[in-house]
């Protein structure tokens, strides 16, 4: 994950919509390093980070309760999973017309 993602997280208590911000390194030749750090925040309200171990597959959630172990795990699953769209896809979607 390169840029900021958004996550419509379900809730019996209604729908969040929490951002999601990787934190990434520019290592020396201008690439980007993944840190396996991503910072969580709902509106302007910061709710912790999960943090991935190098191969992405164990995490951990340093929040304070602000979300469930199921819900940051949902999330986690989203963000090991996720892709970023092709470049002719935000094309599209940048371009759409409703």
């Amino acid at each position: 994950m390169i840029k900021s993602a958004e996550y419509n997280l379900y809730t019996p208590e209604g729908d969040r919509a929490i951002t999601i911000k990787p934190i990434n390194q520019t290592i020396p030749g201008g690439n980007m390093y993944s840190t396996g750090v991503f910072q969580l925040s709902e509106g302007v309200v910061g709710l912790g980070d999960i943090v991935f171990d190098d191969n992405m597959n164990e995490w951990e959630y340093s929040g304070m309760g602000d979300l469930t172990h199921p819900q940051a795990e949902e999330i986690a699953l989203f963000i090991k999973n996720y892709r970023e769209p092709n470049p002719e896809d935000r094309k599209l979607d940048e371009n759409r017309i409703e």
